[in-house]
């Protein structure tokens, strides 16, 4: 399950747009966090994605991409003219396609290697899945079959594309919009797939004007119950229009960690406490199966992209990381799997956040401070680089590897006092026993 969010030039700070999105996926499932330069190729080259294979186009884009280590595609990303894209599962009343086919991670790579304006994007999305349709598992371990919905953005617009098999609705974004595992268009979409308005005509959805209700006529109600993607749709939103106006890229990392209100309202907040699903989300034991494993916030100026990055599962115990796709990717991180490799920058810091949920609320208060102090001053030193030397300036370069080395020591400090800190003698719980058993499936060595 995965929450995404925009906020149109109108709503922020700055007048810059402002993209945020959160992956949830298996506890052990690890992202790897790349860079891919612009490449050509030849005219009959091929590309094989996640199930499928299809022809290349003569060149790609350079990327920076999220991606689950198993899977071709991407969770969500950006390209170096500043589009940026992310997708989510979508549940309908009418079964997700079983059979190998494009996944939703692989449409968000394609569109983002080949297409060079968020209209662009949108456009070859919907035609590759009309070509190609949509399917095949989607889980690492478990079986995990779904439709998909994507927020596409660039500098100057934003779009929402929610799909049911190959039927798919476009709608534009005017101000801020969330994004969760629901179908949310209603009749307020600007384009759709000539296969949907006409089963809508011969199924009777459609008013005198030819109008219907997308999200209504298929939105699966029992599926949505599970993974309270509505309610994590309408939180988004509540949150974003808090901060209409004001909203910045540190706001919008203060979105991605929110644990609901019933956090909000309780200090000794604990994620055992939450029985449903939370726009930051830590696994548990029972349907829970999933944790937000990584986050992006990127900020779309016209005169260029700046992206935060974590890189790493739980964003309320992690620190956003500038990314600059001209200054290149300060990490020669080594490709993690599913088992615990301290060489992995995903699970050196797994080990840490686990740490944290022995005793979540006191941990987390002896870090948060930290966290947000060292994420403010990442923040000011990137913008004073950006305008002193702009966004590929030898400048811009050392700030951000500064501010990688910073974060990557101060979590090594966390973990330091961490492990120094002794937990509160407590019962056995279900929680518990559930990340043990997924610590030993990982080899994640004991804490």
């Amino acid at each position: 399950m995965c929450d995404s969010l925009v906020a149109m030039p109108g709503a922020t700070a700055a007048g810059s747009l402002i993209f945020a999105k959160n992956i949830d996926r298996e506890r052990n499932e690890a992202q790897l966090l790349e860079l891919h330069p612009r490449r050509k190729h030849a005219h009959d080259a091929t590309v094989h994605l996640t199930y499928i294979t299809i022809a290349q186009v003569p060149q790609t884009h350079a990327v920076l991409l999220s991606r689950p280590f198993w899977i071709w595609g991407a969770e969500m990303g950006a390209n170096e003219f500043g589009v940026v894209i992310g997708n989510e599962a979508m549940f309908a009343r009418i079964p997700a396609s079983r059979k190998r086919s494009l996944i939703g991670m692989d449409l968000v790579r394609l569109a983002l290697e080949r297409a060079s304006t968020a209209a662009d994007a949108v456009d070859l999305i919907v035609g590759l899945l009309e070509r190609y349709g949509q399917g095949g598992n989607c889980g690492l371990r478990g079986r995990s079959y779904y439709d998909n919905g994507f927020i596409v953005a660039d500098a100057r617009e934003a779009f929402v594309i929610e799909t049911v098999g190959t039927w798919w609705v476009v709608e534009r974004v005017n101000y801020v919009r969330a994004l969760s595992n629901a179908l949310s268009i209603g009749r307020s979409f600007d384009r759709s797939s000539e296969a949907l308005r006409m089963h809508a005509q011969a199924e009777g959805w459609c008013d005198k004007a030819g109008g219907f209700d997308f999200a209504a006529q298929l939105i699966d109600p029992q599926r949505d119950r599970i993974t309270f993607g509505r309610g994590r749709c309408a939180r988004g939103t509540e949150l974003l229009e808090r901060r209409k106006g004001s909203i910045t890229a540190l706001g919008m990392m203060a979105i991605l960690r929110d644990h609901g209100p019933g956090a909000e309202a309780d200090p000794h907040w604990h994620p055992i406490a939450t029985v449903g699903r939370t726009i930051c989300m830590h696994a548990a034991a029972g349907p829970r199966l999933g944790q937000t494993t990584g986050s992006m916030v990127s900020e779309l100026r016209d005169e260029g992209s700046l992206h935060w990055m974590t890189g790493t599962a739980a964003p309320c115990t992690s620190i956003f990381k500038p990314v600059v796709l001209e200054a290149g990717l300060p990490i020669g991180d080594h490709p993690p799997t599913d088992q615990f490799d301290d060489r992995s920058l995903w699970w050196r810091h797994e080990s840490l956040h686990r740490s944290l949920l022995r005793d979540f609320s006191h941990r987390l208060d002896t870090i948060r401070k930290e966290r947000d102090a060292v994420e403010k001053s990442f923040v000011e030193r990137i913008d004073d680089a950006w305008k002193k030397g702009g966004p590929s300036s030898e400048l811009m370069r050392a700030a951000i590897q500064q501010c990688w080395s910073e974060a990557q020591a101060t979590e090594r400090n966390w973990a330091a006092v961490l492990q120094a800190t002794p937990v509160p003698r407590k019962a056995a719980n279900s929680f518990d026993r559930s990340w043990n058993r997924y610590n030993d499936i990982a080899s994640l060595p004991r804490i």
